[in-house]
């Protein structure tokens, strides 16, 4: 591959998730250039052929797109700010994929804009080995037209995905999927717990606990309809009777000397609906129990 055709790009920030992503572009073909303010780590890097940078603002020159991968947002306006005496991000285009929140991706977008830099936000939801393969998906939310722009080069990293001109996505849609991901392991954990009451051990349990987790995926596209429509239907099952079901296993895991913490919650939340009249509804009802402030 002829090197010197492959847009160039800029890692800032190689720990174990940074160093992967300057790898995979190394990868690619695409001349890069890294920093860190430990330069040691940049060493076996350089020795693929990245060009490491003396300083941040070096590094901001070398490429029109810079990749941004530090411990958080803090540090990347620290680090930025470092920088401006030297050289402002002007006319690049940074894509931040440090973890953060909504409002910090809003205000970095505004930090780079007044110094008319694009940026883009973005969410990794993958772990640094897969980085690379098809199984990396990465998020990213930001002018559509400044991804496009720049997809051909992050197409190195994995499965990448555009959600939309509010740069606040990204880190919406990142802990909006850790929601999801603590909610199924508390949930198998809580049920093998049970089963291990009986001796049926983990490994046991877990192909049936996969089926039942791969069902109630089954049904997320007809009751996201029902929450967007604000209608729940008891088509399957009502409110007031998923609620016994609740107490029941409240019961089982009390008598097996079990920690019943994580049931109580779901019959205190179902009890509330219920108590706003909602028993007679089908389970997505308690979206308007989600969207509240707690205790509310």
């Amino acid at each position: 591959m002829n090197r010197t055709t492959e847009t160039s790009v800029t890692v800032i920030g190689l720990g174990l998730m940074g160093r992967a992503l300057a790898g995979a572009f190394l990868k690619a073909g695409h001349p890069t250039t890294v920093w860190n303010r430990t330069s040691a780590k940049a060493g076996p890097l350089v020795a693929e052929g990245a060009r490491l940078a003396p300083t941040v603002g070096d590094a901001l020159r070398a490429s029109p797109l810079t990749i941004i991968c530090l411990t958080d947002y803090a540090a990347v306006r620290e680090l930025l700010s470092e920088s401006e005496s030297e050289s402002e991000p002007a006319g690049t285009t940074l894509i931040n994929l440090t973890s953060g929140d909504s409002a910090q991706a809003r205000d970095a977008a505004r930090w780079a804009g007044q110094r008319g830099a694009r940026y883009l936000d973005g969410a990794i939801m993958a772990v640094p080995p897969a980085i690379g393969t098809a199984e990396a998906v990465i998020l990213h939310s930001g002018p559509q037209a400044d991804f496009e722009a720049h997809k051909p080069v992050l197409d190195a990293l994995g499965t990448v995905t555009y959600l939309g001109a509010d740069p606040g996505l990204a880190s919406l849609y990142d802990v909006a999927g850790l929601a999801m991901m603590w909610s199924v392991l508390n949930a198998w954990l809580q049920g093998t717990a049970l089963v291990r009451t009986a001796g049926v051990d983990a490994a046991t349990y877990a192909p049936f606990a996969r089926q039942i987790a791969a069902v109630v995926a089954d049904w997320l596209p007809g009751y996201a309809d029902q929450v967007d429509r604000g209608s729940f239907p008891a088509e399957v099952s009502a409110l007031e009777t998923d609620v016994r079901a609740m107490a029941h296993l409240i019961e089982e895991s009390e008598a097996a000397g079990v920690n019943a913490e994580l049931p109580k919650l779901f019959k205190a939340m179902a009890d509330r609906a219920i108590a706003a009249g909602h028993g007679g509804e089908q389970y997505p009802v308690l979206i308007e129990e989600f969207s509240k402030p707690g205790g509310d």
